[in-house]
């Protein structure tokens, strides 16, 4: 079973940073990509950016293009969001998924992401 672990959540005020970690116990084909996808109270699970391991292929929603950037760490299995000129409408649990890739590179369905993390809460205020 897969596991993975985020961290790095908190309270920032707009225009501020925080960078989230996720670290998974195992990298398989199956988990070859990892994701981030976030849930504001009231809203449906979104995405925001993915990575796959092998290619470094990234993906990224329209409203994070520009202030979010995925990263991996390939010694310590942990994949990196790093969150610049955060805004109040960020607000949310950001969630790590892990998924398989396709040839063309990570996915942004919610579907294709098999493992889950517990979910960080990021809380921007004006």
């Amino acid at each position: 079973q897969v596991q993975l672990v985020e961290s790095g959540g908190g309270l920032v005020q707009a225009g501020g940073s925080l960078r989230l970690s996720c670290a998974t116990s195992s990298r398989t084909f199956r988990t070859s990509a990892m994701g981030w996808f976030r849930q504001a109270p009231g809203k449906e699970r979104e995405f925001v950016t993915a990575i796959a391991w092998n290619t470094e292929k990234t993906i990224y929603a329209d409203y994070v293009k520009g202030r979010f950037t995925i990263s991996t760490d390939n010694a310590k299995n942990t994949v990196y969001l790093q969150m610049n000129s955060l805004k109040p409408e960020d607000t949310a649990v950001y969630y790590c998924a892990a998924g398989l890739a396709r040839l063309a590179g990570p996915s942004s369905l919610r579907d294709e992401y098999v493992y889950w993390g517990q979910g960080t809460q990021v809380t921007v205020s004006s």
